[in-house]
This record gives structure tokens, C-alpha cells and sequence, in this order.
């Protein structure tokens, strides 16, 4: 069948829905939600925000309970341990930023009233740079240069992950340790882990 000099085929039929389904679902509407950050929605089954708030909210319950605190005090007149992060490397086979949970760390830190954190290498770094731009005598009131809060503790950890996958299904196993170290003595005064663990089966397919 032809018409208007074109060959008219069943596939010519079937080919023109296609691409009118094709157009049809690239102007399909994007719809966007604001959600409570507390709901846990996993699409992919990679590491996420629930993910991390779990990691912190168990890190921060576990290294407050433990006797670092009150046993660096005893030993210093009662003056309260210096922290100060070194990050937390990211042995897993994803992009995760671990700065998340840290920094929630780091601000419960602040919030009990008994630990004190100081900023990390690079920030360190950077404010040294804005002093030094202070004292060349282009600001008004200059920044005191003086001695800098030593760290009495380091924060550091690492996040490893184990995956078996057979098929369209995934086991995925994550395990976070978090550590304090002393600065003077080397002696770890806590360890803290959080395992997760998740399935996720790909093996359904849904028309």
C-alpha cells in the first residue's frame, strides 16, 4: 500500500506509535515533593541519607557512653578533650560522602557541652590563609594572630562494603568503624561500629 508516494508497511504502522509514545513520554510532567528527611526512601539500594543518619544517630549514642570523656578530664583538671576530624575513608566501590555523619558527630560533640572539636587540616589551612590576609593591613581589625587549640583526640574511621550478587539479586553488607585516638599516646579510647545490610532484587520485571 502506498500513499503519497510512501510505502505504507504494518511495521510503518507499528514504528509510527512508537515514536508517538516516545514523544508523548518526553513531555510527560516531572512532578517534585517535599518529603520529611526522616522517611526512608531507597530507589536504588546504593548507600543513602537514611544510610548515613543511621551510621551518625548509632555513633553519636555509642561514643558519648563510653568513659573517654570523663576519664581525660580526671586526668587534666577538668579540662574538656579536644577533637579534631581526619576524615573517614571510603573503601566501597560507590561515591558516598562521609562528611555527613561527621559533621553530625562533631556538632553532638558540641552540643554535650564536654567535648570541644577543632577545624580539620584543610580548614585549618584555610582560616590560616585569611589571617595572613588580615595582617597584611588591608582590614580595619585584623584577626590577633596567637597559638592555635592543639587536639587532645583524633577522629578517623573507615567504610568497607562486601557485595554478593547472583542473577537480578544483590546482597549488599556495609560496616562503618569510627575511632578516637589519642594524640599523645596512640591509645585508641573508642571504637564504634554501625553494620547495615540490604537485598535488593532486580529479578521481577514488571510490564
Amino acid at each position: 500500500m502506498q500513499r503519497y508516494g510512501l510505502r505504507v508497511t504494518p511495521w510503518t504502522g507499528l514504528l509510527m506509535v512508537v515514536v508517538a509514545a516516545l514523544a508523548l513520554a518526553s513531555c510527560a510532567e516531572r512532578r517534585v515533593q517535599r518529603r520529611d528527611v526522616k522517611e526512608e526512601i531507597d530507589l536504588s539500594g546504593r548507600w543513602n541519607d537514611t544510610d548515613s543518619r543511621l551510621v551518625a544517630d548509632e555513633m553519636i549514642k555509642d561514643v558519648l557512653s563510653f568513659p573517654w570523656v570523663q576519664q581525660f578530664k580526671d586526668g587534666h583538671a577538668g579540662k574538656k578533650p579536644v577533637v579534631i576530624p581526619f576524615g573517614v575513608k571510603n573503601r566501597t566501590s560507590e561515591h558516598i560522602n562521609t562528611q555527613t555523619f561527621v559533621k553530625d558527630l562533631e556538632r553532638s560533640f558540641l552540643r554535650s557541652g564536654a567535648v570541644q572539636v577543632v577545624a580539620s587540616r584543610d580548614e585549618r589551612e584555610s582560616i590560616r590563609a585569611e589571617r595572613a590576609d588580615q595582617q597584611a593591613g588591608l582590614t580595619a581589625n585584623p584577626a590577633a594572630i596567637g597559638k592555635e587549640t592543639g587536639a587532645d583526640f583524633v577522629l578517623t574511621g573507615v567504610i568497607n562494603a562486601i557485595n554478593d550478587r547472583e542473577g537480578g539479586q544483590e546482597v549488599v553488607f556495609y560496616q562503618t568503624n569510627l575511632e578516637l585516638i589519642s594524640v599523645v599516646s596512640n591509645e585508641k579510647v573508642w571504637i564504634g561500629d554501625k553494620k547495615i545490610k540490604k537485598f535488593i532484587d532486580r529479578s521481577k520485571t514488571k510490564f
